[in-house]
């Protein structure tokens, strides 16, 4: 089995840059759902003085995260806004002393057996940092330990510009092997295979170098092809095993962790201070003076762009993440959040669309699809109505990687018709069962 995928222009423009922690801004806002999941349910109030650390919401549900304040100061007012994916959320604005002073419940956990580790990462609030922001401790509860075979590292950081993960591999790399170490005690697990593209040589050299140091611990160097980190392609890339349709990597016997998630229970274990910071690499056209900037959860992407030295032009598209799976931002004033790698800003010559021109049927998307789907087939189906058709196309396997889109020489907006033809397919599966349960009735 080959997987594919396209060349991407790597833009690593800060990758050479240690992550520079900023200053407390005046004001954070913290929403309550940074995470896959339930929103966390709010537990402080408008007046309360809280500290850095400080639990402010509480994880709602199985699937859900805790949420802490992640500067010292008052809380402003408990509020709702939107979401960078469009629905309404509760968030707590605290306005910062400008003390930092950390909570006097943070102490470093100790945990004595399997449930206790699993309480610890719960009550740290850690969730995928690579973009996913599924809450870790849920992923690492694995009712049957044997199930693991290896643990797969996701230090590919394949999209353009980023290098946040980066700079964890070169800036924390002894809290990376302080997490592996964590994992083997706790899960049991043997087999690490750390997976690092081979544009980033000083990242593979630290890691290789702690990696002697480790016993089973693998570097596996990959080509930089994107996706490489899409969970699939990377399980598949470094021990050869293919996630089935609509399974999980466990089903095959993998656990896939992203490195910086990795890196900071490391971190969380011997501190005990929860997930209240990011490091982010703001970059892009506009950006005067690109850099990773280490800020406080909740700090805005006005102030975290200040920090990091401001805009050189006016910024005609801003997106959490990169320029391939990465969200447009409406303002400003959102906020950085536990799973933001990166804030991209771009100036009007590097936002503008391309004139999209009718279909050469080159079969280009086809070709560079990491999982084969046809996209042309696909926007025809989803043109139609087709619902049958779309489920025969397997729609709902696509990742939203973005490489058809890239690819295409007619530049036609295929991974945004994929998005809409997976509701299109949901809908109809909908339909379809209750068309069978009004039948058996």
């Amino acid at each position: 089995m080959k997987l594919h995928g396209v060349h991407v222009p790597h833009m690593k423009n800060t990758a050479d840059c240690e992550g520079v922690k900023m200053t407390a801004p005046a004001v954070v806002t913290i929403p309550m759902a940074m995470h896959i999941g339930k929103p966390a349910k709010v537990i402080v109030k408008k007046g309360d003085t809280v500290k850095a650390g400080q639990l402010i919401g509480e994880a709602d549900g199985f699937v859900s995260s805790n949420i802490h304040s992640s500067v010292s100061g008052t809380v402003q007012k408990v509020d709702e806004m939107v979401s960078s994916m469009g629905a309404k959320v509760p968030c707590v604005v605290i306005a910062s002393d400008g003390k930092q002073e950390l909570y006097e419940g943070i102490k470093a956990p100790d945990p004595a057996d399997f449930e206790s580790f699993i309480a610890a990462v719960k009550l740290s609030g850690v969730v995928g940092l690579g973009g996913a922001g599924f809450p870790s401790f849920v992923k690492l509860s694995v009712k049957d330990l044997s199930k693991i075979q290896h643990v797969v590292v996701n230090a590919a950081e394949c999209e353009p510009y980023i290098t946040s993960d980066t700079r964890t591999m070169m800036d924390k790399g002894e809290y990376v092997f302080k997490g592996i170490e964590i994992i083997k005690k706790y899960l049991l697990a043997k087999h690490f295979v750390i997976g690092i593209e081979n544009n980033k040589k000083d990242a593979i050299n630290k890691m290789k170098s702690l990696a002697e140091k480790t016993e089973g611990v693998e570097v596996h160097v990959l080509p930089a092809m994107y996706p490489q980190g899409g969970e699939k392609v990377l399980v598949y890339n470094t021990v050869k095993k293919v996630i089935p349709k609509g399974g999980l990597p466990l089903d095959v016997g993998v656990i896939v962790i992203n490195v910086t998630t990795l890196a900071f229970i490391g971190e969380y274990f011997e501190k005990g201070i929860p997930l209240i910071e990011k490091c982010v690499t703001v970059d892009g056209s506009a950006v005067k003076e690109p850099k990773n900037i280490i800020a406080p959860i909740g700090t805005s992407i006005k102030d975290l762009v200040e920090a990091a030295g401001g805009l050189k032009s006016e910024p005609a598209k801003v997106l959490y993440g990169g320029p391939m799976m990465g969200i447009a931002v409406p303002s400003m004033d959102e906020p950085v959040l536990k799973n933001t790698n990166a804030v991209i800003i771009m100036d009007k010559k590097e936002a503008e669309q391309n004139k999209t021109t009718p279909c050469i049927s080159c079969g280009a998307c086809l070709n560079h699809c990491p999982f084969k789907l046809n996209p042309r087939d696909i926007a025809r189906a989803y043109k139609l109505g087709d619902g049958e058709a779309l489920k025969k196309l397997c729609v709902d396997l696509c990742m939203e990687c973005g490489c058809c889109s890239f690819i295409c020489p007619a530049k036609r907006p295929l991974v945004q018709t994929n998005k809409l033809a997976k509701i299109k397919l949901r809908e109809y599966l909908a339909e379809q069962k209750a068309m069978k349960e009004k039948e058996g009735k």
